[in-house]
């Protein structure tokens, strides 16, 4: 199973350090990233694979959510078929 991860923010140091470091302790592999800054806003798209290892879907989203509370950041996970149904035409 995969999931898409977004990422909005004022830009800061280590904001990609810090979503990858909570990818790694729920044990989610990265598989893409992109990112970007516009003018002074950080913005970043993540897809990674959830393993047999990885903690629940819920709850890696909820810590996702709590670490942007914490920065005061935007960040939403989203599984990839809801990502690929809102998507297509």
């Amino acid at each position: 199973m995969r999931a898409v991860i977004s990422v909005i923010g004022k830009d800061m140091v280590g904001i990609l350090a810090a979503v990858s470091a909570e990818c790694a302790a729920s044990k989610m592999n990265i598989t893409d990233v992109t990112q970007s800054i516009l003018q002074d806003m950080f913005v970043m798209i993540m897809m990674v694979e959830f393993t047999q290892d990885s903690i629940p879907f819920a709850e890696f989203s909820a810590r996702l959510t709590q670490l942007g509370a914490e920065k005061g950041l935007d960040i939403h996970v989203m599984h990839e078929d809801i990502f690929n149904s809102m998507h297509r035409i």
